[in-house]
């Protein structure tokens, strides 16, 4: 029984059927969806929601907690979204992660990623004094992180090229410390250029200077 994939109209509806097929609470799984299905059109190509439930027996229980914590925040914040544990191998070195979708994705991402940072670190903050330690789980609102990291590796590397041909150094916009450490290992093995940051709290930024030694 362990997993269950379930299909029905709504991705809500076929994880409360796979909850009841388990007999658990919702923060004693693990949720993937694995198709959003599809509307169709007056009724023909219609496709239902598919979603994955399996049981948190072989995850730490920081996870659940968390999952635990983000869902208080989520209803707090009066937004419609789900909260779904990403799985790790047991001996995994990184963070662990959640993952959260919904209609209102847009809001709690922010402008630039802000609300979402500071979503993870009130997460975070209430995570550790439920734990007792101090604990840093990662989120991430429909792969934004992941897309962000991609837009920001493609323009430091156009920016790399623009500075090498020229000569002139050129600056990026404002970025929180995660986002310039990208750009620092996207740059790291160019030759022809050198990163350098300037700047105080939230206007720090990365300058890509030409390599001149």
């Amino acid at each position: 029984m362990n997993p269950v994939e379930v299909t029905a109209r709504t991705i809500e509806e076929a994880i409360e059927i796979g909850l009841k097929q388990l007999g658990v609470e919702r923060n004693e799984v693990e949720i993937e969806v694995v198709s959003k299905g599809k509307a169709g059109i007056l009724g023909f190509g219609t496709e239902p929601c598919r979603v994955r439930v399996s049981l948190l027996t072989d995850q730490p229980k920081l996870i659940t907690v968390a999952k635990e914590v983000a869902d208080e925040l989520i209803s707090r914040m009066n937004l419609d979204l789900i909260t779904y544990a990403r799985s790790l191998p047991s001996d995994s070195t990184e963070a662990p992660n959640l993952d959260i979708e919904g209609d209102d994705s847009g809001l709690l991402i922010g402008r630039r990623g802000e609300t979402l940072r500071t979503f993870q670190f009130m997460m975070n903050y209430i995570l550790s004094h439920r734990v007792g330690d101090r604990v840093l789980v990662t989120v991430d609102v429909e792969q934004y992180r992941e897309r962000r990291a991609q837009t920001i590796i493609e323009r430091a590397k156009g920016l790399a090229e623009r500075v090498s041909n020229s000569g002139r150094a050129m600056s990026l916009e404002p970025m929180s410390p995660a986002e310039r450490r990208i750009v620092h290992m996207a740059l790291a093995n160019n030759p022809r250029v050198v990163t350098q940051s300037s700047g105080e709290g939230d206007q720090r930024r990365l300058t890509i200077h030409p390599n001149r030694s």
